[in-house]
């Protein structure tokens, strides 16, 4: 679990990211989740847009992917929205305390 000045901070980190995953009208597949999934554990901090064509809300999707990978929902804004998982191999980010 992450604290506000955690959350802050990748806030901050994920301003300049483009996202790596996209959800369409078929919503949220398998194949989106395993996208997801390799991204964060490449990347740790991920950005995920939802496109015109889907119907579903940003929270409970971010907050459905969020469970089902183990990772942090840090915002929503608009159509996207960003997650955080520490890395297993590939840490990158340190987070403040």
């Amino acid at each position: 679990m992450i604290n506000s000045k955690q959350r802050s901070y990748l806030r901050s980190m994920a301003h300049d990211l483009d996202p790596v995953a996209y959800i369409g009208k078929f919503g949220l597949t398998d194949n989106v989740i395993k996208q997801i999934d390799v991204c964060l554990e490449a990347r740790e901090l991920v950005k995920v847009k939802l496109q015109e064509g889907c119907d579903l809300k940003v929270k409970d999707v971010a907050n459905d992917v969020a469970e089902a990978l183990g990772a942090e929902f840090v915002q929503a804004i608009g159509h996207k929205f960003t997650l955080y998982r520490e890395s297993k191999e590939n840490k990158q980010i340190v987070l403040p305390r």
